[in-house]
C-alpha cells in the first residue's frame, strides 16, 4: 500500500474523501426537491447543480424565489455567499500547484467539502488525492441526486442537513488551540446574530471578521514581545505557549 511523504496511506485519504463525496452528495435530493417547489424547471434544476455546484448558493437562490423574491436580487444574494469559495482558491491554488491547463477544471470544484478535504491533509500528494477525489465524487453524486430530487417526492427525507452536519464534523478536529476556537465561536455567532438583518450570503462574508479580530485582540494580550499579560508570564510565557 503507497503512502505518501507524511506516512499516510493513500487508501486513506480516498475513504475519507469518498466518505465526505457520498454524505454530502445524497443532499442534492434536498435541493432537487426545494428547487422544483420553487417553480423551476427541471431543466433549470439539473442546470444550476451542473454549473453552478456550490449548495449553499444554489440553496439561497431557489429559497429567495421561494419566498417570491426578485431574480436579480436572489442571484446577488446566491452570488455574495459564493464569494467565500475564492479565499478556499488562493489557498488550494497554492497546495495544489496543479499545471494551468487544468486549473479551471479544477476551480469548479472549490468548494467548502473539497476544502475541508484538502486542507486537512499533510503532504501535496495527498492533498490532491483528497481534492480530485472529494470533488469526483461529490459533483457526480449531487447531480444525478438533484436529478432524483427534481423528479421524485422525497420532501420527507430531512437531508439538507448532511451537508452542514459532514462539514462542521472536518471543522471541528482542527480547532486545537483557544484562539482558533474563539474564531470559529465569533464567526458562528456573527452569521447566526446578522442572519434575520441583512439579505442572504451576508452574513458568511461578515463572518470572516472574526478571524481578523480574534487575531488581533490575541496579538494586544500577548503584547508587542510576544508574552502574554498577567500572571505567569515571567515563568516563560502562558501556559498556551508551552
Amino acid at each position: 500500500m503507497r503512502r505518501d511523504d507524511g506516512g499516510r496511506p493513500d487508501a486513506a485519504v480516498v475513504r475519507d474523501a469518498l466518505g465526505v463525496g457520498v454524505a454530502v452528495g445524497l443532499s442534492g435530493v434536498a435541493f432537487g426537491v426545494t428547487s422544483a417547489g420553487s417553480g423551476l424547471t427541471l431543466l433549470q434544476t439539473c442546470a444550476l447543480s451542473l454549473l453552478v455546484f456550490t449548495g449553499a448558493s444554489q440553496f439561497a437562490l431557489v429559497g429567495a424565489l421561494a419566498a417570491g423574491g426578485n431574480p436579480f436580487t436572489a442571484a446577488a444574494g446566491a452570488f455574495f455567499l459564493g464569494v467565500r469559495n475564492t479565499f478556499y482558491g488562493l489557498r488550494l491554488s497554492q497546495m495544489l500547484a496543479l499545471p494551468r491547463a487544468v486549473r479551471p477544471l479544477a476551480a469548479q470544484w472549490v468548494i467548502d467539502e473539497t476544502a475541508a478535504v484538502a486542507l486537512a491533509q499533510p503532504t501535496r500528494r495527498s492533498v490532491r488525492i483528497g481534492f480530485t477525489v472529494t470533488g469526483f465524487s461529490l459533483y457526480v453524486l449531487w447531480n444525478l441526486t438533484t436529478l432524483l430530487g427534481a423528479v421524485g417526492d422525497t420532501d420527507a427525507w430531512g437531508l439538507d442537513a448532511a451537508g452542514p452536519a459532514v462539514f462542521l464534523a472536518l471543522l471541528a478536529p482542527m480547532l486545537k488551540t483557544a484562539t482558533e476556537r474563539a474564531a470559529a465561536g465569533a464567526a458562528v455567532a456573527l452569521g447566526l446574530g446578522l442572519l434575520p438583518v441583512l439579505p442572504a450570503g451576508v452574513p458568511v462574508l461578515v463572518a470572516a471578521l472574526a478571524a481578523p479580530a480574534v487575531l488581533w485582540a490575541e496579538g494586544r494580550r500577548r503584547g508587542p514581545d510576544g508574552r502574554g499579560h498577567g500572571t505567569g508570564t515571567a515563568a516563560g510565557g502562558t501556559q498556551e505557549e508551552r
